[in-house]
């Protein structure tokens, strides 16, 4: 059994980390830069070490993070999301030092991060996938060709991108002649390679993902779908589970399908096999995520299985507990990504000093968090402070309890998402489950909120005068 393991991550996902560690009776290693020195996962978890002054390189350092995890003792890693968590290199040295990594092989890492090698995969396994190339682009002329065979609009994308990063929309021959040496700069620039391949243009898809999860042993199930399609720019904002957009038949069809696709690949641990589903109710895969997501807690809650402990049991060598047949899901989640940003100044990341804080609580709410009063957000990372997670047995009660809960939260001294959510769940498409992930560029309107804001210090003393004279 795992004894003690050294979390490669920081914030909330290092904390909801922590917090699996502990009920599982295990030890768990925070690791920190000096930005993070006052951070809740050092705080909460059992032993912290600090990685040094640079906020970013620190948690980038593979070799230096399982150095530290041999020489603290622990027996295995969790690398979180983000960060090194999609890098096999880290993967690879595990192995190598005899740390067990909480997640694929590296080799699994490897093969599903490069997108080529990924649609592959998934043509030899039967899973549908977008018409495009099969074959890295080798110039803009093959590019012309090809967009000219599959018809625009067309998509050019890193074939080692992920998270939003390396793709472009291009309508015409003119847009992909411009848009081709941006991409490959910008797959360079973040990614380190230069491929980059193409893909026919879905317009208007949903975007629906499976989580899955295998063992060691080669059993394979899935907890269901989450529908992403609430993003911005290719960054998801609300996340729900299961997709009200979906049939129980259609349910059935692609669960089936991202278990076929993570046997295709001989995965193991936690996965996400993302699809999209078009105007026509096609599905296409899209890309597999080899790592925890920041949505797991919605499946989480309709589900009732502790992903997260599920994956360190998997890294222990143990055998799944459930079959697929003992997975059922109740009622909807829904996550609310509370993000330190300013929607009505183009979502401008706005860190600083919170000043207020107060966690959303009550029936069916739950708040992964990394925030607290007085806590000071490093301008160095990615903008999300909070997730916002609610549950309810209806889809009109899910809406309702959402808009509670957000009500309930408070975050004072940093401008939020909060009110640009509570707009959406205004708005009668999005009630009605009828969205898509042009969703947010149709409404624009959605930014016109008024911002509440918290009580001047002086009417705070006179409300506190008022309870004290009344007995309260």
């Amino acid at each position: 059994m795992i004894k003690k393991v050294l979390i490669a991550n920081r914030g909330e996902i290092a904390v909801r980390i922590v917090r699996a560690c502990a009920e599982l009776g295990i030890t768990s290693a925070a690791i920190y830069t000096e930005p993070d020195r006052h951070s809740l996962h050092v705080k909460k978890a059992d032993e912290a070490y600090n990685l040094g002054p640079d906020s970013i390189a620190g948690y980038l350092n593979a070799h230096r993070i399982v150095n530290m995890a041999v020489a603290t003792g622990c027996d295995a890693l969790h690398p979180g999301y983000g960060f090194l968590s999609e890098n096999p290199l880290i993967a690879s040295i595990c192995k190598r030092r005899n740390i067990r990594f909480i997640g694929p092989s590296s080799e699994v890492i490897q093969r599903m991060g490069h997108k080529i090698e990924a649609r592959r995969a998934m043509i030899k396994a039967g899973v549908p996938v977008v018409p495009g190339s099969n074959e890295n682009l080798q110039d803009i002329d093959e590019a012309v060709t090809l967009a000219e065979e599959i018809g625009y609009p067309v998509m050019l994308k890193a074939t080692s991108g992920g998270g939003g990063r390396g793709i472009r929309r291009c309508n015409n021959v003119d847009e992909l002649r411009k848009n081709y040496e941006r991409v490959l700069s910008e797959a360079t620039k973040a990614f380190g390679s230069a491929d980059i391949f193409m893909e026919k243009c879905v317009d208007n898809p949903r975007h629906i993902e499976v989580q899955v999860l295998a063992d060691e042993h080669g059993n394979v199930i899935h907890l269901f779908e989450r529908d992403c399609s609430i993003q911005r720019r290719h960054q998801k904002l609300i996340e729900i589970a299961p997709s009200p957009q979906l049939s129980p038949e259609q349910r059935d069809y692609i669960g089936d399908l991202a278990v076929r696709a993570a046997k295709a690949t001989d995965y193991t641990n936690a996965g996400t096999v993302e699809f999209l589903m078009d105007e026509d109710e096609q599905f296409y895969f899209m890309e597999m995520n080899t790592r925890l997501q920041v949505e797991h807690t919605i499946t989480e809650q309709i589900t009732g299985i502790d992903i997260v402990k599920e994956q360190i049991n998997i890294a222990a060598g143990l055998t799944l507990n459930y079959q697929q047949d003992d997975i059922e899901h109740h009622g909807y989640a829904m996550e609310f990504r509370i993000n330190a940003e300013d929607p009505q100044n183009d979502f401008l990341p706005s860190f600083g000093r919170i000043t207020r804080y107060l966690a959303a609580g009550g029936p069916g709410v739950r708040t992964d968090g990394a925030i607290y009063t007085g806590y000071q957000i490093p301008p160095y990372y990615d903008s999300m402070c909070a997730k916002l997670i609610v549950w309810a047995q209806e889809w009109d009660e899910l809406l309702c309890r959402g808009r509670r809960a957000l009500n309930d939260i408070v975050v004072y001294g940093v401008k939020t998402t909060i009110p640009y959510h509570l707009e959406i769940l205004k708005n009668e498409q999005f009630r009605s489950a009828a969205f898509n992930t042009s969703f947010v560029e149709e409404h624009p309107e959605l930014i016109n909120y008024s911002i509440r804001r918290p009580p001047s210090r002086m009417a705070a003393v006179i409300a506190a005068a008022v309870v004290a004279h009344m007995g309260l």
